[in-house]
């Protein structure tokens, strides 16, 4: 009989937006690789023990590993376009490198359940990992961000998420992984809300209330978020998928969005951000960045739900 194929399973990358989430990032100790291996490669039985608690929150973890730890944490090869985040720098706004070896995208309806599976799995790294950046982020209002501005209505749905988001037969070693980017931007609200809607509108590239997108600007002249935002070539238009959340303190005078973007090809949301940062043509940066502020950026690869089990 032929030998049974067992369908590759990506992590659950497209997961829906939930309520809370948790961007953990974290750099592994050279000592500490056997027993974070052991670790990542349990993490869906992790998520059973704190999510059986309430099933309908929908708990999960995708977990995005660093160029630099991923030969000797999965002892494998690189998946193909897999390197440390490159700095953007533009005339006027930088979009910075910072550190990370792991990621973990921990999402709940209920920050209860995020924040216990947080406390076990740093109990289960120990002094093994240091952090590096640690964000709790929540749903607000109807999927805005702090600006005001529905976040990730561009995202691909149906069967064009798992063809934008997910490695196929062009890296046959890594079929079912995502390449994942992140940012965690600062917003000068201040600025931001001294500003007109029509001209907070024009930044963007859509309306504030609806969420409809406004035409173009003509090809001379500085050009929307939502525009830059957008990659096409002779292949037609390349999406990747966000999972942004809002987060701040107003205590602390802190308003922020991180920003992640899942992709089945890292150059789209590299080509992504060179526009944004260097701007297209370039010295017309993403006007968004002259009132947001990238304070980190850091690369990962997510394999499948397979290879991370295999890893132990």
């Amino acid at each position: 009989m032929p030998e049974r194929r067992v369908p590759v399973a990506p992590q659950q990358v497209d997961a829906p937006l939930t309520r809370s989430a948790v961007f953990l990032v974290v750099t592994v100790a050279d000592d500490a690789i056997d027993r974070v291996r052991e670790t990542v490669g349990g993490i869906g039985d992790l998520v059973k023990s704190v999510g059986f608690r309430d099933l309908d929150a929908g708990l999960s973890c995708t977990v995005g590993i660093g160029a630099a730890v991923w030969p000797a944490l999965t002892r494998s090869s690189l998946p193909a376009e897999l390197h440390p985040f490159r700095e953007i720098a533009g005339t006027v706004h930088t979009a910075i490198s910072t550190p990370g070896d792991l990621l973990f995208h921990i999402r709940a309806e209920r920050q209860d359940l995020c924040f216990e599976f947080e406390r076990l799995l740093l109990e289960a790294l120990g002094d093994g990992v240091r952090c590096e950046d640690e964000v709790a982020g929540f749903r607000y209002f109807d999927a805005r961000d702090l600006l005001g501005f529905v976040d990730g209505s561009a995202n691909p749905v149906g069967p064009d998420l798992p063809e934008s988001t997910l490695v196929g037969a062009e890296d046959p070693a890594h079929v079912g992984g995502s390449y994942v980017v992140v940012q965690k931007y600062l917003h000068d609200l201040d600025a931001w809300q001294s500003a007109s809607t029509a001209e907070q509108e024009a930044i963007i590239g859509r309306r504030k209330a609806d969420d409809v997108e406004l035409d173009d600007a003509p090809a001379d002249a500085q050009k929307a978020h939502k525009t830059l935002a957008t990659i096409t070539d002779g292949d037609g238009e390349h999406d990747i998928l966000r999972d942004n959340m809002p987060f701040g303190s107003p205590a602390a005078g802190e308003f922020g969005t991180y920003f992640i973007g899942y992709s089945r090809r890292l150059w789209v949301t590299e080509r992504m951000l060179e526009r944004m940062f260097i701007g297209d043509p370039p010295g017309l940066h993403d006007r968004l960045l002259d009132f947001s502020t990238a304070r980190t950026g850091t690369t990962f690869f997510a394999p499948s739900a397979q290879f991370l089990a295999a890893l132990t």
